[in-house]
């Protein structure tokens, strides 16, 4: 294995700069480009310490095909968008294949009188999304927000929230949360 290759293949997959990775485990910029350009071959210690920064495990580092992260797809077509909804509502997850995502991208349908269950949902992270046709009605804590097409919303998932489509006709939105647990 090419360790400065998967290194930098890595690294430019999560979206890191040089400069970004070493403040984040703590090394010199020097140190992250000597790696990758092989100049050095980095202890096990030194190497999960540079991983610690992506956050990568060991197992996970040795564990991955660099060809694999560069031939993950960078278009997806509507044929290849993952359904990851009920018999309910339709939500349609951008880039199924793309690796250790940090965002769920969806394209998601609620017919009328259809919402995301009876429970108010609530985890970890934030999500924006925007009505592209229709009315939704979303709930944020005690708060009842009414969307038009246009408009659009972002909050912390943390807060209790529900989606629902009491209108008479079908509400389209596109809408991304993070972090990606689908």
């Amino acid at each position: 294995m090419d360790i400065g290759a998967n290194l930098k293949a890595v690294r430019k997959q999560r979206g890191l700069s040089q400069r970004e990775l070493a403040k984040r485990a703590g090394v010199t910029n020097s140190t992250i480009s000597m790696i990758e350009k092989n100049s050095v071959s980095p202890s096990v210690s030194s190497l999960k310490k540079v991983l610690s920064g992506i956050p990568m495990s060991l197992v996970e580092f040795f564990s991955t095909d660099i060809t694999e992260a560069e031939s993950t797809p960078v278009v997806y077509r509507q044929k290849d968008l993952l359904e990851i909804g009920s018999s309910d509502v339709s939500m349609k997850m951008v880039g199924k294949d793309f690796p250790n995502r940090s965002l769920a991208v969806l394209s998601e349908s609620y017919p009328p009188g259809k919402d995301s269950g009876s429970d108010m949902l609530q985890h970890d992270g934030e999500e924006a999304g925007i009505v592209v046709e229709g009315k939704l009605e979303l709930t944020v804590g005690d708060e009842i927000y009414v969307l038009e097409k246009g408009d659009s919303y972002y909050f912390d998932s943390n807060r209790p929230h529900r989606f629902n489509n009491p209108f008479d006709e079908t509400c389209m939105l596109f809408s991304a949360t993070t972090p990606a647990n689908f």
